[in-house]
């Protein structure tokens, strides 16, 4: 089972290097602005639930749940690193 402080250390490191691809790309590609703001805004978003899902109390198996956090977190980054490369 994945602790809460190795939980949020993922979700943490995660959505930063995607966060920072962004800025990256952002950089290179100056016209592209508008685009990469909105998926850091959406990165910062997403962050904001994950860590909002794993400070839960009221969960009955917190195996089971930390289990769906991780894999929610894999979904929401494979789609926000697909939409950097789309760029």
């Amino acid at each position: 089972m994945a602790s809460k402080r190795l939980l949020k250390r993922d979700v943490n490191y995660v959505m930063g290097d995607i966060i920072d691809a962004a800025y990256i790309h952002q950089m290179a590609n100056p016209e592209d602005a508008s685009k990469t703001e909105a998926i850091v805004d959406e990165a910062i978003a997403d962050f904001d639930e994950l860590i909002t899902k794993i400070n839960q109390k009221d969960v009955e198996n917190k195996k089971q749940h930390f289990k769906a956090i991780e894999k929610e977190l894999e979904a929401k980054a494979e789609a926000l690193i697909a939409k950097i490369n789309a760029l």
